[in-house]
């Protein structure tokens, strides 16, 4: 009888706690997912705050966008700028430049030798004429062969053509060394360098004209143009002093204004 009895008690306590347990269980879940909202909202505002940083980024990336365009504008501008100054410059030194590309240079023309004059049947002098001091013949040849080989290569320099006009003026020079128009080739052939931004052998040709012929026409002009090549080498202390020096031995010609705008510019820092 007393087994019967305690038999039902044990099954009454076993669905006591089996009625507990899952209560505990449920408060637990609810605690989970409390916690696990509240994640998720730490993480929404952290995503917040990661957009608004990634929006400030891209402001800032347009801002940079549009100071990058500006200045690339600016550059385009310079670079316009320093090409119209240097066909200004250039312009202005053929124009003071004498003679032209065509014509030969007073101080570096050798006077021609005069034909000796035969004895006259007459006693009376006989007076000389422009034939009598016309040179031989093969002299002629050799001065028309010279001025076609140098119109040739100016003609390259004049259409633009600076790669081709240094080749020429270059061959020019090794057949007609001490030729008549050797002092106007090797100006032009510094030129061509120049141009074309070779610098280093531009200012040789520019020394050269000037040690060999340093009276001539085109010595002021060669001057200026050493002391702008010094520049384009980075040779700011000796750019200004030949700019100096043309402004020293050739006061009040076009050159000598020409280097003091060139030399204030680069004490200004330009």
């Amino acid at each position: 009888m007393r087994r019967h009895l305690f038999r039902p008690s044990l099954l009454l306590l076993a669905l006591g706690a089996a009625a507990v347990l899952p209560a505990q269980a449920q408060k637990m879940s609810l605690a989970d997912r409390v916690a696990s909202l509240e994640q998720q909202v730490a993480n929404n505002n952290q995503n917040v705050d990661l957009l608004n940083q990634v929006n400030v980024l891209k402001q800032e990336v347009v801002a940079q966008r549009g100071t990058i365009e500006q200045l690339q504008h600016d550059l385009a501008q310079l670079k316009q700028a320093s090409r119209d100054q240097y066909v200004d410059l250039d312009s202005r030194l053929q124009r003071i430049e004498t003679p032209p590309p065509d014509a030969v240079p007073p101080d570096s023309v050798a006077p021609p030798a005069a034909t000796p004059v035969k004895p006259a049947a007459k006693p009376a002098a006989k007076k000389t004429t422009m034939t009598d001091a016309t040179p031989a013949a093969a002299d002629v040849a050799q001065t028309a062969a010279e001025k076609s080989a140098y119109d040739n290569a100016t003609a390259a320099l004049k259409a633009g053509d600076y790669v081709q006009s240094a080749r020429l003026l270059q061959a020019f020079l090794d057949q007609y060394p001490n030729g008549t128009y050797a002092p106007n080739a090797l100006y032009w052939l510094g030129e061509s360098y120049y141009a074309t931004g070779n610098y280093p052998m531009a200012a040789d040709q520019f020394t050269a004209l000037l040690q060999r012929y340093p009276s001539h026409d085109k010595a002021a002009g060669a001057l200026l143009k050493l002391g702008l090549s010094q520049k384009g080498m980075g040779q700011t202390v000796q750019a200004q002093a030949t700019l100096d020096s043309v402004i020293q031995r050739y006061p009040g010609s076009d050159p000598a204004r020409i280097a003091g705008d060139r030399l204030h510019a680069l004490q200004a820092g330009g």
